[in-house]
């Protein structure tokens, strides 16, 4: 980890991911670029915020079951964002109180807010790393500290692999981090897609990559289940996220947003 005298400050020219995503889901940490870019997305895509929403509820959603069905008790949280509600450790901690979680982000402003992401159960542990996901031995030696990871661990990388626009590249990533993991272990995965409205998709993806940074790559179905390759997919398998394992009192009432979802284990 770099000093701090040495870390990029924090840009309020120019719109990011993290603050935008924020912005949305209706907190207080952005600033009027991100909201102008926001605004204007939503503007002609207005379900961009059931996305954001949709993709905070399959975060909940994959944790329970992983911790209620599968065992797993230490999650590493690769592109975090900024503290909101229902984050990783809230989630994973108000069910498995000893339960481990180690957050990733590069981006300043996260953290700044990272004793947020810190404050989790006395039993348990949460710790914070600042890194980039490209960058996966970094990642993995300083998770080390708080993960063991000879046991299974829960790799969520939610809304975060669209900012890297080249398959071969993300790929890579996957293939050192699961290498490093132990069998059993979960890929849970987020990432929007252009298969449910294909010409808003593209028109986001615009707006986004003129103004906003990181560049956004929206993706289809194969290409997510390429990403899964040499994983055992969980049924549904590759879905919009309301449709990933909907709670029972939603069964038959949701409806898909432009955000796919997938849950695959390690053999």
């Amino acid at each position: 980890m770099p000093p701090r005298s040495t870390r990029p400050e924090i840009d309020t020219t120019v719109a990011h991911n993290a603050r935008i995503w924020n912005h949305w889901l209706g907190g207080k940490d952005n600033y009027p670029v991100d909201r102008e870019l926001g605004d204007r997305i939503r503007s002609f895509f207005p379900e961009i915020v059931d996305n954001a929403l949709a993709d905070r509820a399959f975060l909940v959603r994959t944790v329970t079951h992983l911790i209620r069905e599968e065992g797993i008790d230490q999650f590493l949280d690769i592109g975090t964002g900024l503290p909101t509600h229902n984050n990783t450790h809230e989630v994973a901690q108000a069910l498995a109180p000893h339960a481990r979680v180690v957050y990733v982000d590069n981006d300043p402003l996260v953290l700044a807010h990272a004793r947020a992401l810190l404050v989790g159960s006395e039993e348990g542990r949460t710790d914070y790393v600042d890194a980039d996901m490209t960058d996966p031995d970094a990642i993995l030696e300083r998770a080390a500290a708080t993960l063991d990871l000879d046991r299974p661990v829960g790799l969520m990388l939610l809304g975060v692999v669209n900012f890297v626009g080249n398959d071969v590249v993300v790929r890579d990533v996957l293939d050192r981090l699961l290498g490093a993991l132990a069998p059993g272990s979960f890929l849970v995965l987020a990432h929007p897609t252009d298969e449910v409205d294909h010409e808003r998709a593209h028109e986001v993806a615009q707006a986004w990559n003129e103004r906003g940074t990181p560049r956004l790559t929206v993706r289809t179905a194969e290409q997510l289940r390429g990403f899964c390759d040499g994983l055992e997919l969980l049924e549904p398998g590759v879905v919009s996220c309301p449709l990933w394992r909907p709670d029972a009192p939603e069964v038959g009432d949701v409806r898909p947003v432009a955000e796919y979802g997938a849950v695959a284990r390690k053999p």
